[in-house]
């Protein structure tokens, strides 16, 4: 095991009511878990989605009545800079300042080699390794201190599944990118989170076969609720034991 890899014991210290928290990829999923979890918090929060529109509003109508926290939901792909730009930019129109980004925005297409295309290999890598790296670029000069937390994988480290290679390369490379921007961005802690399975609508889509032996490999009983993974992230923005470019293996 990494030395610099750790498992995540719970400790809660910071306070994060009124903070400004932004989420990419947030309309589903572990972003929507996120997002939740962090309204329960008292954040006002920013649900970034490329293409669920109409869940990106659901949700942000759903946690302004339930928390009575301050939610927008704003089109936001991050392969796209101009539109990470744009994005920033109205985030601090509405709110000042940003407190805490989390880069949950994913994406994989699983074929074998040969039949794996350069256009898809680095649409993985522009949504999973650059998208992180502009979206923190940007969002660093409105920071005055806070958190930026990039949601990894377990398969970063470990992997023995060929089809995912362009995955795989870009969660390892995001958690490189993770220790890099600690050095390079003052005053904000910078950290890699890496979950296991979720039992999200996208995985729930998988063959079972296959997703049984990927549970196996990583030794995994079950999947892990979107709800657990999203608290375990949020007591560790919470943690303020947490050092920035630390990579964190979440437990399942």
């Amino acid at each position: 095991m990494n030395n610099d890899i750790i498992f995540f014991k719970e400790v809660v210290f910071l306070d994060l009511n009124k903070k400004v928290a932004f989420v990419t990829g947030a309309s589903i999923g572990l972003g929507k878990g996120l997002i939740e979890e962090l309204s329960k918090n008292g954040c006002n929060v920013i649900i970034g989605y490329n293409k669920s529109k109409e869940k990106a509003e659901w949700l942000k109508k759903n946690i302004e009545e339930k928390y009575n926290v301050k939610a927008l939901s704003v089109k936001c792909d991050v392969t796209d800079e101009n539109s990470i730009k744009n994005t920033i930019t109205y985030i601090v129109d509405n709110f000042g300042k940003i407190d805490i980004v989390i880069n949950n925005a994913a994406y994989a297409q699983d074929n074998y080699i040969y039949d794996k295309t350069k256009e898809e290999f680095m649409k993985v890598l522009e949504t999973n390794l650059v998208g992180p790296f502009l979206v923190s670029k940007y969002a660093y000069k409105y920071m005055n201190d806070g958190i930026i937390v990039n949601i990894s994988s377990k398969d970063a480290v470990s992997t023995y599944n060929d089809i995912s290679m362009d995955y795989c390369a870009s969660k390892a490379g995001l958690n490189l990118l993770t220790k890099t921007l600690s050095l390079a961005l003052k005053n904000v802690k910078v950290i890699a989170v890496m979950p296991g399975w979720i039992d999200t609508e996208s995985i729930r889509e998988m063959n079972p076969e296959f997703l049984d032996s990927e549970l196996k490999r990583i030794g995994q009983e079950k999947l892990s609720t979107v709800e657990d993974v999203s608290k375990q992230i949020i007591n560790i923005i919470k943690d303020e034991q947490i050092k920035s470019g630390m990579i964190i293996e979440l437990e399942d």
